[in-house]
């Protein structure tokens, strides 16, 4: 499947600008992967109702908005990009932070800190790729 979702998208970004059609597609699909795991690992421990609920649900959207931004690229620039992986980025650590006050006795907070860092990394690597091309 992550081949013919990388297909597809290679051919949709034909229609973009010359600065965003240079992405690299395994990293922008390992991005994408990451931000849909972590936006599961964030609502699976939002049903909690411990303290970290709250940024647990809203790393879940923030993530959710990541991916699809990056599924329907007409229109992003590298600016916008950026903007919305630092925004990732930074709920990711909000959350990841929350949720490790709490990974000594919940698994479930220990598993959605893991999926946090993991999204920010691939955020991360995402940047580093648009920089490197730029």
């Amino acid at each position: 499947m992550d081949s013919m979702m990388m297909g597809a998208m290679s051919k949709n970004m034909e229609s973009m600008t010359d600065d965003m059609a240079m992405m690299d597609m395994s990293v922008m699909q390992a991005c994408m992967d990451a931000c849909s795991a972590c936006e599961q690992a964030c609502t699976v421990c939002s049903t909690q109702l411990m303290d970290c609920a709250p940024a647990c649900m809203n790393c879940a959207d923030m993530c959710n908005t990541m991916m699809r931004s990056m599924m329907r690229m007409q229109g992003m620039n590298p600016a916008s990009m950026m903007t919305m992986l630092n925004a990732c980025i930074a709920m990711c650590q909000l959350c990841m932070d929350e949720c490790m006050r709490h990974a000594d006795h919940s698994e479930v907070c220990k598993m959605c800190a893991q999926a946090c860092q993991a999204c920010m990394d691939a955020c991360m690597a995402m940047k580093d790729m648009m920089m490197a091309s730029a």
